[in-house]
């Protein structure tokens, strides 16, 4: 299947395809479904100067996934880096090969950008995806902390 796997730039008219596997990611996070964060995100992915990129995945004419991705600054080297925000593929089209074929189109737009390196995260309880991080980079030494601020 991983020859019959399409990885292409998100595009206006996707956004119902996009959104109804952003609602599923949003489950599978155990996060509300919110349509503020469905139009936020989405206006941030289709500006051609907002802040993230949007790239799908197709199976014959269906998308099934997606990898939303951007750049970042980093201060000691003086050089951009690419974080991988959300990688999603619908359960109908795991252990196919789209997760594998999303991460390598990445690797490619970050050597064509000049970024020095890919980041990422996911959950320590996420055994499939992190099956797959560790075939194709390694955990870093860095430990992620978070401080949730109250309105």
């Amino acid at each position: 299947m991983a020859d019959m796997i399409e990885i292409r730039p998100a595009a206006e008219a996707d956004r119902d395809v996009w959104a109804g596997l952003f609602r599923d990611y949003m489950v599978f996070y155990g996060c509300e479904i919110s349509n503020t964060a469905l139009d936020t995100t989405w206006g941030w992915i289709i500006d051609p100067y907002g802040p993230m990129e949007c790239l799908l995945a197709a199976t014959g004419n269906q998308v099934v996934g997606f990898a939303q991705y951007r750049a970042v600054p980093e201060t000691l080297t003086g050089s951009w880096f690419g974080q991988l925000d959300d990688l999603f593929v619908a359960p109908k089209a795991r252990h196919a090969g789209v997760a594998q074929a999303l991460m390598q189109r990445l690797d490619n737009i970050a050597r064509d950008r000049g970024w020095f390196k890919l980041t990422w995260i996911t959950g320590n309880d996420n055994a499939t995806a992190r099956r797959l991080y560790d075939q194709i980079g390694k955990a870093s030494n860095w430990v992620v902390y978070e401080r949730l601020l109250e309105d």
